[in-house]
């Protein structure tokens, strides 16, 4: 699939908005979950796929070519971290995150079933 970008048609849109080739690339699996941990600090290859247990190695390394080639990840001496891009768009993400914590705490405990 090829990387989504800004002007041209993306997965649910045929508008070509950057936010909707932003949420393209964001929706395949696994990118989100990449760039949450590569917020914790850099991390080669290896770790990265310990850190996001059950990620195969073909997924991580076809969303690791297209969140470089987004400009979101760098790849340094230290491994793989996340550009001035990439640690941007986690830095705006977190008040969602803390959203997410409230919404959670208000929830009702789930029913053991």
């Amino acid at each position: 699939m090829p990387l989504p970008l800004p002007g041209k048609p993306v997965r649910g849109s045929t508008s070509g908005r950057p936010i909707m080739a932003l949420l393209d690339l964001l929706g395949r699996r696994w990118s989100l979950r990449i760039l949450w941990e590569l917020h914790q600090g850099p991390a080669t290859f290896r770790e990265l796929q310990a850190r996001c247990e059950g990620l195969s190695p073909s997924v991580l390394n076809t969303r690791m070519g297209e969140l470089r080639q987004a400009l979101l990840v760098d790849l340094g001496d230290a491994g793989y971290r996340l550009s001035e891009n990439g640690d941007e768009l986690i830095q705006r993400c977190l008040p969602l995150a803390e959203w997410a914590e409230t919404w959670a705490e208000r929830l009702p405990p789930p029913s053991a079933e």
